[in-house]
Formats: C-alpha cells, sequence, structure tokens
C-alpha cells in the first residue's frame, strides 16, 4: 500500500506543511509552539495541523508572507 499524498491527508505534520505549502520550516516551528491556535492538533506528544483550518489561517492578510521563506544566502553574505 502506498503513502497518501499531502494532497489527500487532513492532518499533516510540521515539516509536511512546510512543504506543502512550500513555507519556512523555522517559521513553522516557532508557530507551533504558541498556544491556542485552532489548526492545530495533538496526538500524543506529536503536533499535527488541521488542513483545512491551516488554509483559512493563511487566507488572513499579512500571515503567509510572515511564514514565506527568506531569501537564500549569497556567497557574499556568508563571508561577511
Amino acid at each position: 500500500m502506498s503513502r497518501p499524498s499531502l494532497a489527500d491527508k487532513d492532518f499533516l505534520t510540521v515539516i509536511e506543511t512546510a512543504e506543502y505549502f512550500g513555507l519556512s520550516r523555522r517559521k513553522l516551528f516557532r508557530l507551533a509552539e504558541e498556544k491556542n491556535l485552532p489548526f492545530m492538533a495533538m496526538y500524543g506528544t506529536r503536533k499535527l495541523i488541521i488542513k483545512d483550518e491551516f488554509i483559512k489561517y493563511l487566507k488572513k492578510p499579512g500571515v503567509k508572507e510572515g511564514l514565506a521563506n527568506g531569501k537564500p544566502r549569497t556567497k557574499k553574505r556568508l563571508e561577511a
């Protein structure tokens, strides 16, 4: 039996959420530490994200931009 695609899943891990929506993993892990988020679900000690609720959250103005990946580091920036 093959694994379901991320599009078919109702609950995603933080890493799967970052991959599916093209967001920063680091920022999502920080967000997952906050309390009383409507899209978070606990399964034992695992934190899962309810995909439909997270989509509603992303539709709020400025949220998706705040969680987006930053610009890649350039060689010049790394040398400084």
